[in-house]
């Protein structure tokens, strides 16, 4: 009889996004009814969701964050000269999308706590050529928001939230997203809920909405003449083509009618990350996630925050060993190559450039099963620094 050999384990990613329903139903029913572009049935759906979800008025689906931010920028009617305030730690879209409308990106750091906008530096940092404040919630948790949502409205500035990490977030009891005048979402694949590629800008106001939906469709009134409001359409605006197609729209219906189970599961996980890694990361000087007591989060991220770049390192290639996917995040804004042409200078941003150095990220996903997230756990109690 030949001796049995142990299989190896099976490597645990940062990330795997699933169908959790019906996903492949409709995306088979959009392409048998006929209609797989834009602003189809699976479109009107997914926003009726999102609205439900996020609390939002007007929800409009769009082909990513990114093109939600753009499009934001777009309502703002930015002009050369123009300012808009943005964390310096956060993904290249929240700056890239301003500079692309003209204006010019100003990079403020953020808090120890929560990696939030700091908001005595947006105070010193507003001038008479700010335009608008665009407030990331990093990992879904906001910190007073309320009083960025007031400082904005008496300097008299537009405040966009950047909600790619917070749907099913609140602060104070009330959503995250519906604190600013417009914000944008995220279903990129490593997002809570996904369709591989997408994203959304919510109104919560009525008066750009009209304007919003021409610029998404190209800058053409088709969404009127799609309601029967007009007997045909043309181009009105310049706007470019930033809406899914109803495909992804169909994924994503999918998603949005879990998203409860999909919320219970990612937070069964963060909580146990949360509780069973208290005593090392104390012992170790690892710092771990900080909720305000006011904020309540939608379990998009857990991360480590290390004391130098040496020991992030040598835990991320301590968890590789194991066949875990550990992965840092973004690098401040300030420190980069467009940034350093936009003004920015090195050492403005201390606590962003520091976690740019230090932060890493454990896997988190729906589909994670008890021995995986058991075998992250223990990886991360087996690095001792």
């Amino acid at each position: 009889m030949s001796e049995s050999v142990a299989q190896p384990l099976g490597q645990i990613p940062f990330n795997r996004a699933a169908p959790a329903g019906n996903e492949m139903n409709y995306v088979l029913q959009a392409i048998e009814q006929g209609h797989i572009a834009g602003n189809g049935p699976f479109t009107h759906r997914a926003e009726e969701l999102l609205v439900q979800i996020s609390g939002s008025p007007q929800v409009l689906l769009t082909s990513s964050c990114t093109h939600a931010l753009e499009l934001s920028g777009r309502l703002l009617n930015l002009k050369p000269g123009d300012e808009v305030i943005v964390p310096a730690f956060t993904f290249v879209s929240t700056a890239a999308a301003f500079a692309l409308a003209g204006a010019r990106p100003i990079f403020v750091d953020v808090t120890e706590d929560t990696l939030n906008l700091d908001i005595e530096a947006v105070k010193t940092a507003i001038t008479k050529r700010t335009r608008a404040v665009c407030a990331v919630h990093y990992a879904g948790v906001a910190e007073g928001i309320d009083e960025l949502a007031l400082l904005c409205r008496e300097a008299g500035v537009d405040l966009i939230e950047d909600n790619a990490h917070g749907l099913g977030g609140t602060y104070s009891g009330q959503s995250l997203g519906t604190f600013g005048n417009m914000s944008t979402m995220s279903f990129h694949e490593t997002k809570n809920v996904t369709c591989g590629e997408g994203g959304a800008l919510a109104l919560n106001s009525s008066e750009r909405v009209e304007r919003a939906e021409i610029l998404r469709e190209k800058g053409t009134n088709r969404t009127q003449f799609l309601r029967g409001q007009t007997d045909k359409y043309t181009w009105v605006d310049v706007g470019s083509s930033w809406i899914t197609s109803d495909m992804q729209a169909a994924f994503l219906v999918g998603q949005l009618e879990n998203f409860e189970s999909i919320q219970d599961k990612r937070m069964r996980i963060w909580n146990t990350y949360h509780s069973e890694l208290a005593a090392w990361s104390d012992s170790h000087g690892v710092r771990r996630p900080h909720v305000p007591s006011e904020a309540q989060h939608p379990a998009h991220m857990y991360y480590l925050q290390f004391p130098n770049l040496q020991l992030r390192t040598h835990f991320i290639d301590h968890m590789a060993k194991l066949g875990i996917m550990a992965v840092f995040h973004y690098q401040s804004l300030n420190t980069s190559p467009v940034g350093l042409s936009l003004g920015g200078v090195r050492g403005q941003c201390p606590v962003s450039e520091r976690a740019s150095d230090t932060l890493v990220r454990l896997p988190l996903y729906a589909g994670l099963t008890s021995d995986e997230i058991e075998r992250v756990v223990s990886g991360v109690l087996s690095f001792n620094p």
